[in-house]
């Protein structure tokens, strides 16, 4: 039952877990305070920012880069098997994946410093879900076809299995500072309590069927294979007993939300930096960090070669003593080759590693603002005054560490401002889930209140059966207005 529920638990938050890991749309929108996030080095606009708890930030997405719901469940008159034969397992290679992530910003507010007023401190806690399970291509396979026919002498890679995931809750801390006025400089600290933790990657190993000497055919496997758990068993004995009491969840939840689970440290940081008034760039690293689990553990281990030919029956002499002994000899037997086995070994896990890059050009010049008049308009440093630009336009880079490697993503973008009220940014980005991905952004700011709206791929919701991607971002902000 256990090891049955760890194996389902990545597709079931992969069905119900919602969120984009590439933020292309909040990166670089400095009018936005969550934008401090993604760029601990933004050049900061406000005063201060208080979030609406819970609804300050949240980010709901669902990505695969191989089939769709509507691949398979169309009603276009091609046999389910068929599908599954041709847009599976003929086209799905090891390294699609289905990954997802839920982020909500429980609290987040930030200031700026009374005696330094170049330095924007910022603060706050919020929770994350992360999960990747890569496509077990050669395992599933061998599932829908089998060992026998044409898969004969075949050898299947158990090294394709891959999954990773995760839940934590984060607090962080940040400081960021206008070195001058090219250059804005940022850093976040961070403290990582994890609720759950799960992997299996690095494995190796082959499973053959091969003509037989003492019978028709033989199975051969070598197997070198883990499964790392830390937070879930606990989880488990209590859904176990009498199906889970509510507030026996709750309060184990709420226990490895507030450092009662395994901890972790991390930092983020970022910089802007003026090449000229109009031409900027930034950079940023995220998440360099790691959980050390040493509570709650469980680890599954399959370790080792075997090789058997089935059931060897001689007759007539075997012929009364056919029944349940050989076939628990001969799963003794395997099993004594390859032990299934489980420790309770402390692991690290890293944290997704996320790099960010980004040039904009800034144009159309809607005059000068001086900082000292509107707290919401630029870096405050009293009695300065910088250019307003309404348009701008540039490219972006995002990076992330996955366990088969890097993934990018490449962003263009346009961003107008209406005044100091409204503005609106799109953008065009190819990765490995689309090339065809337009997103739009608006951030509003009515008096204090601060709301924005982002959308990504905008044009899969024609059909969402049918798309590789989906996200949508929204928070509301209590910002400093009119100098207060």
């Amino acid at each position: 039952m256990r090891f049955k529920f760890i194996v389902l638990f990545p597709i079931i938050l992969m069905v119900f877990g919602l969120h984009s890991q590439n933020k292309q749309l909040l990166y670089d929108f400095y009018e936005i305070p969550q934008s401090l996030m993604v760029n601990p080095g933004v050049n900061a606009q406000e005063r201060w920012h208080v979030g609406v708890p819970v609804i300050s930030g949240l980010s709901l997405q669902a990505a695969t880069s191989g089939v769709t719901v509507n691949d398979l469940f169309a009603n276009d008159g091609i046999d389910f098997n068929v599908k599954v034969r041709e847009r599976v397992l003929d086209a799905m290679g090891r390294r699609d994946d289905f990954s997802t992530t839920t982020q909500i910003e429980v609290i987040s507010f930030g200031y700026r410093g009374r005696n330094r007023p170049d330095d924007y401190y910022s603060f706050g806690m919020y929770g994350e879900t992360d999960v990747i399970v890569y496509w077990p291509r050669d395992l599933a396979i061998l599932a829908f076809e089998g060992n026998g026919g044409a898969n004969i002498g075949r050898g299947f890679d158990l090294g394709h299995l891959n999954v990773r995931g995760e839940m934590v809750n984060v607090f962080h801390f940040g400081v960021n500072r206008k070195m001058n006025d090219a250059l804005t400089l940022g850093v976040r600290a961070k403290l990582y309590s994890s609720i759950f933790n799960f992997k299996s990657v690095n494995n190796s190993g082959t499973f053959s069927t091969v003509p037989g000497e003492n019978n028709t055919l033989a199975n051969t496997i070598t197997a070198d294979m883990q499964l790392q758990t830390a937070g879930v068993e606990g989880f488990i004995d209590i859904l176990e007993q009498d199906g889970g009491r509510r507030d026996d969840l709750e309060r184990l939840f709420a226990q490895r939300v507030l450092l009662g689970g395994n901890l972790g440290v991390g930092f983020d940081a970022g910089f802007t930096y003026k090449l000229n008034p109009q031409t900027t760039i930034t950079g940023s690293i995220l998440d360099v960090g790691f959980i050390y689990n040493t509570k709650d553990i469980k680890n599954y281990t399959l370790q080792g070669s075997a090789s058997n030919e089935g059931i060897n029956i001689f007759l007539p002499e075997d012929i009364d003593d056919l029944g349940a002994d050989l076939w628990q000899e001969l799963v003794d037997e395997i099993e004594a080759a390859v032990p299934f086995e489980d420790n309770s070994d402390g692991f690290i896990s890293f944290r997704p590693l996320k790099v960010y890059g980004s040039i904009r050009y800034d144009f159309g010049q809607g005059g000068k603002t001086l900082s000292r008049e509107c707290g919401c308009a630029i870096n405050v440093t009293e009695s300065t005054t910088t250019d307003y630009y309404k348009n701008s336009v540039g490219g972006q880079l995002f990076v992330i560490k996955r366990p088969l490697g890097f993934q990018p993503a490449l962003t263009g973008f346009y961003q107008r401002r209406f005044g100091r009220t409204f503005t609106l940014k799109t953008t065009y980005t190819v990765d490995k889930y689309s090339f065809s991905n337009v997103g739009l952004g608006i951030n509003l700011q009515a008096g204090p209140i601060n709301f924005y709206l982002l959308g990504d791929n905008l044009l899969a919701y024609r059909n969402i059966a049918d798309s590789h991607y989906a996200s949508l971002q929204f928070g509301i902000n209590i910002l400093s207005w009119n100098d207060n």
